[in-house]
């Protein structure tokens, strides 16, 4: 097992700041407070994590329309059985209420596999814990390399909808986690935990799945999409790319991201009008807005500057910021539609990416505004 902090092996990290991860290290080994919630927090996390037993597609008690188990299948989340009809079929949208019949296919156990994988691959570098390395390599193998237990890369059923469909493009939202996915495996390939033949095998898997967004009918679908699932099929894509090491293609989506994203989804005041029209409109204009910075992000390592950029007429993803701020430092009501609670902590990320995309420092001043356990978001640890 390497040592964590070691100069000699960096990660390939895309999104995480290596520099940042070790400034938060080292802060923690001298009790700096600034990290100790944060530090407390992943502790617990990473404890439950150790817990978490390895989770794999062939699990599900359906099989998908092809026959074979191995191919990832889930379910539109807002779809319920129509109490109108004997059968329930078709069902119908309730948006934002979430059917627990998701539960028994891929997408929430996929979900809790990559958050579990997140917490591990932190676990080791900041606890120097060997078995933090060892348990989230072996999640990765369960779901992504075993052949007896692996998905296939395609999400040719993702979301169907009973009674409508066996899948759609708009279930490749699913896979947004692979922005944090390929961060975690980024630290845990230098842990030496993953071994070569992994690496192989995933790299493999990835370019696979990347072919796939770009070449299937559904991944074109997606592609389309003029809402949060087209932002976040740009940023998987560019993690993908990123991975898989093809600068070319990350290029290409932050290039046209100009006209078909930002020109398209964001007002010039900054308001994202598809998203305030969901029941859960705070929440989607959040995680828009995180898709956005996504993007950016990963556009630094090409010449292509999105943080900066606007339209002519000012739309831009600045703008789309500065539009939740008034809602976080002025206590200002949201006053579009929101059926759930929305959770303030998650604001965490976009603040310090903000501070940083934009060079402007005081986007950090707006944190202490939000709930006292801001300061355990893990942003704290590994954004910089």
């Amino acid at each position: 097992m390497l040592d964590p902090q070691s100069s000699m092996s960096d990660p390939r990290l895309f999104l995480w700041s290596w520099t940042a991860l070790q400034n938060a290290k080292s802060l923690a080994a001298d009790g700096d407070p600034s990290v100790q919630p944060a530090i407390d927090r992943l502790q617990s996390e990473v404890n439950n994590a150790l817990e978490f037993e390895p989770v794999t597609v062939m699990s599900k008690e359906l099989v998908p329309p092809s026959g074979d188990k191995h191919d990832y299948m889930s379910q539109g989340p807002y779809w319920w059985p129509d109490p109108d009809q004997p059968d329930g079929l078709p069902y119908i949208r309730r948006d934002g209420e979430v059917n627990p019949e998701v539960e028994s296919l891929d997408s929430r156990k996929q979900g809790r596999m990559i958050a579990a994988l997140e917490t591990l691959a932190l676990g080791w570098y900041f606890f120097d814990n060997a078995k933090a390395a060892d348990r989230g390599t072996q999640l990765i193998r369960t779901w992504f390399i075993d052949p007896e237990n692996r998905m296939n890369p395609h999400l040719e059923y993702g979301q169907g909808i009973p009674g409508h469909c066996d899948g759609r493009g708009i279930g490749i939202i699913d896979t947004a986690s692979y922005c944090r996915l390929i961060e975690a495996i980024g630290l845990l390939e230098v842990s030496g935990a993953i071994t070569d033949m992994d690496r192989s095998d995933l790299l493999m898997w990835m370019k696979a799945y990347r072919d796939w967004l770009v070449a299937s009918d559904k991944g074109r679908d997606e592609a389309r999409a003029c809402n949060n699932h087209g932002t976040w099929y740009d940023a998987q894509l560019c993690a993908l790319a990123h991975y898989t090491g093809d600068p070319r293609i990350v290029a290409k989506v932050a290039e046209e991201a100009k006209e078909h994203r930002i020109a398209t989804q964001i007002e010039p005041d900054g308001s994202q009008p598809k998203e305030l029209a969901r029941t859960l409109s705070q929440s989607y204009t959040t995680m828009n807005t995180i898709g956005f910075m996504t993007i950016a992000r990963y556009a630094e390592a090409t010449d292509i500057d999105l943080w900066s950029y606007e339209t002519n007429d000012g739309r831009g993803i600045r703008k789309a910021m500065d539009f939740l701020v008034p809602y976080v430092v002025n206590g200002e009501r949201w006053t579009w539609q929101q059926i759930t609670d929305f959770d303030q902590t998650s604001l965490v990320p976009l603040l310090k990416r903000a501070a940083i995309g934009f060079n402007d420092p005081s986007y950090l001043d707006h944190i202490q505004f939000l709930p006292e356990d801001a300061a355990a978001n893990r942003a704290h640890l590994c954004v910089g």
